[in-house]
């Protein structure tokens, strides 16, 4: 018996011990969930089998995978018929046994034809194929299993022209339309994108994956989305990848941020480091900015696996954690990005914009006109003037301004009209803001009405 008991105050004194002091931190997956974004990173199979820090990292921080290099043509079919899928079949296992997407990397690429095709002696109908038949056969393998396909890969040249590439010149400009006709055929559930580096800002190149993404829904092509591999230097400014999503979106397609990481020249100091956060953190807001960029992939998550050392001299410290998988700066920044809910906008009505003292007025952009809403739940926000910092309260029929309490007088569901046109429910009555006459008041939700519709002009495209 006192064995018994002893063991039994081991147990409980164990658990008691395993209680934090304090809630964990919610992880970048938790936070890019909330946010409706997926957050995901690059994987090699070598640490993914051999190392349990990897591993748990991957897991635990991530909701979708793309593997490195694992699914390119030159390492799944090396000789002519021979396939090898222990790789890519590890990391989609790994992937489904923890509930991560995963997203197919690459079909159609130059930097990676199997030796046998470049030093084969096809013809060109041959040669097409083969490359249809590639298509299909890695498709169909991971059918229902991988839900996302980088289809076509780094396509177009720097000066806006398709690249000069062995595709191009064996099969002709064709072989874009082919590709994703080969794979919609293929799995039809599947999201197919082209992929492309030095694309995030206004240049030529970008111009010109602009005009192939437009020609390629004019022509009637199933392409679904555009993703910027964005690889970039702690030189870059990144200030332009916003309005890039922004424009590419406007094509009628969802776009991503698909590789991200910011490398900076050896060695590495806390200047250098603050520099790569704050990069860190403008990529991850404009993709949340932006109601179709659906996912953030980094290229890599910790220092001790990572591309780049190994492929440019003198060049490194590019990812979000150390080598000895530690967060840095820019682990935090991504983190206080995706829980970053406020934002600061001014509201229009049919006749006005809401202002300072819960009045409608003719909008002049001044102080009293814009409001930071503050997010205390799901689709919840207190509205807190940008002047005085009241908040707005609909404790009786007309609307005012009080001094802010959790009370859900002042707590206002936002729900949706379009992606910036909303009404703004309290929850006190779930009744909506009027904005019909002078003095904004609450009063039952009609729909359709103009007088209740506010536009928020500066709405993140991620609550």
């Amino acid at each position: 018996m006192r064995l018994r008991v002893t063991a039994l105050l081991v147990a409980i004194l164990g658990t008691a011990l395993a209680v934090p002091a304090q809630a964990a931190e919610p992880t970048l997956r938790t936070l890019a969930s909330a946010r409706n974004i997926k957050i995901g990173t690059a994987v090699s199979e070598g640490p993914l089998k051999a190392e349990g820090a990897y591993r748990d990292k991957a897991r635990y921080e991530f909701g979708s995978l793309t593997p490195e290099n694992a699914m390119k043509w030159a390492r799944v079919e090396p000789e002519r018929g021979r396939f090898d899928w222990s790789a890519p079949d590890a990391i989609v296992d790994f992937a489904q046994a923890n509930n991560m997407v995963v997203r197919g990397h690459t079909l159609v690429w130059h930097g990676s034809v199997p030796s046998w095709i470049t030093g084969g002696s096809f013809t060109d109908d041959e040669l097409r194929a083969l490359l249809k038949a590639h298509v299909e056969t890695v498709m169909h393998r991971y059918a229902g299993k991988v839900g996302v396909w980088d289809v076509v890969n780094e396509a177009v040249a720097e000066d806006g022209t398709l690249r000069d590439s062995f595709w191009l010149r064996r099969l002709g400009p064709g072989y874009v339309a082919d590709a994703f006709r080969w794979a919609r055929a293929a799995d039809p559930a599947a999201k197919l994108y082209i992929n492309d580096f030095n694309a995030e800002w206004s240049n030529p190149k970008s111009d010109g994956l602009y005009a192939l993404v437009k020609s390629l829904k004019a022509e009637g092509v199933p392409i679904d989305g555009v993703g910027f591999q964005t690889h970039v230097t702690t030189n870059s400014g990144l200030t332009q990848l916003g309005a890039t999503l922004a424009r590419f979106a406007a094509l009628g397609v969802d776009v991503a941020v698909t590789e991200l990481d910011v490398r900076m020249p050896l060695p590495a100091d806390a200047a250098k480091l603050a520099t790569q956060a704050t990069l860190y953190q403008r990529a991850t807001a404009a993709c949340l900015a932006v109601a179709r960029c659906v996912s953030l992939t980094v290229w890599g998550f910790t220092d001790a696996h990572s591309w780049v050392p190994g492929t440019l001299d003198g060049w490194g410290a590019a990812t979000l954690l150390d080598e000895d998988y530690q967060a840095k700066p820019a682990y935090t920044a991504v983190h206080a990005a995706l829980a970053a809910r406020d934002f600061t906008t001014t509201v229009a009505g049919s006749g006005g914009c809401l202002a300072v003292p819960a009045v409608r007025a003719a909008c002049d952009g001044s102080s009293g006109q814009r409001f930071t809403f503050r997010r205390t739940g799901a689709k919840l926000y207190s509205i807190v003037s940008a002047r005085t910092g009241t908040c707005l309260s609909a404790a009786s029929a007309t609307v005012t301004q009080a001094t802010c309490a959790a009370v859900p007088a002042q707590t206002f569901e936002l729900r949706a009209v379009s992606s910036q046109d909303f009404q703004l429910r309290p929850t006190s009555t779930y009744k909506c803001l009027d904005g019909t006459a002078a003095t904004v008041t609450v009063t039952a939700c009609v729909s359709g009405l103009r007088g209740q519709v506010w536009r928020l002009a500066s709405v993140p495209g991620h609550l």
